[in-house]
């Protein structure tokens, strides 16, 4: 199958966010793109002090403009996430749609980025209500694990998946640069590496507000832990065509369970 990554500087403005997501998600379509993964909080880059004002809350307008980029272009939309009010509290929730706009269940952030960068410090617990549950979505042969950012220095996280029978694992993400430049490729390759499984790691990259700014690099990792596609720096649309075929030729070479 073809998947296409969307890396965004996002904006506070999910209007502005928005229209740039669907002129990527026209030229998905014009290259037989399948299924697209958005990074973490493209529909809204708040400044790590404080929530978004627009969150989505039940099926108000905020979700149906997620849920209208699958029905507008006819594509599986997976992964990012959006803030999301629940039971009167904040979460980090990635949502999924087919390409008939039919919902496919959520993740809600269960590990929160807290931190003491060198000129700054991030707390999303601050803000955030962790979730408390893992997700995989199935769509015919692909079995999908979502995961969102600082999940991903959690393997037991990602071994659990693969036990759940996950063939492909995604890693929406909004990295900051000191801890992109140090841990990102080596992280996501070895949940690849250690579960021999894909990986699609989709980023946030650029100058989003005073305080945030992200490392971009999404990635899409093999079972072997190659690196199919680096989008480095910049907005972009990047596509790859994948084998899920290989996850059970990779598992055959190296038996692991």
């Amino acid at each position: 199958m073809k998947i296409g990554i969307i890396q965004i500087c996002s904006k506070l403005d999910y209007q502005e966010n928005l229209q740039k997501i669907k002129s990527y998600l026209a030229e998905a379509t014009r290259r037989n793109v399948e299924m697209v993964f958005l990074p973490e909080c493209f529909y809204s880059m708040p400044d790590g002090l404080s929530s978004t004002p627009y969150l989505i809350d039940g099926a108000n307008e905020h979700y149906q403009n997620i849920r209208s980029l699958s029905l507008d272009f006819k594509l599986s939309i997976v992964g990012g996430s959006a803030a999301t009010l629940h039971n009167q509290q904040v979460v980090n929730r990635c949502f999924n749609f087919d390409r008939y706009g039919n919902d496919l269940g959520y993740y809600d952030k269960i590990h929160l980025f807290n931190c003491e960068l060198k000129d700054k410090s991030i707390n999303e617990s601050d803000i955030y209500t962790p979730g408390n549950s893992l997700k995989l979505i199935e769509l015919g042969i692909l079995k999908l694990g979502l995961t969102i950012c600082f999940d991903v220095r959690y393997p037991e996280m990602y071994r659990q998946y693969r036990a759940l029978g996950a063939n492909l694992v995604s890693i929406s993400a909004a990295f900051t640069i000191p801890t992109g430049i140090a841990h990102w490729h080596t992280l996501v390759r070895a949940r690849a590496i250690e579960n021999q499984y894909f990986v699609v790691a989709p980023a946030q990259w650029g100058h989003h507000n005073d305080r945030i700014q992200t490392f971009g690099h999404s990635l899409v990792v093999d079972p072997w832990g190659e690196i199919l596609v680096d989008a480095g720096d910049g907005e972009k649309l990047i596509t790859v065509d994948i084998d899920l075929n290989q996850v059970e030729e990779v598992r055959k070479k190296v038996k692991l369970f």
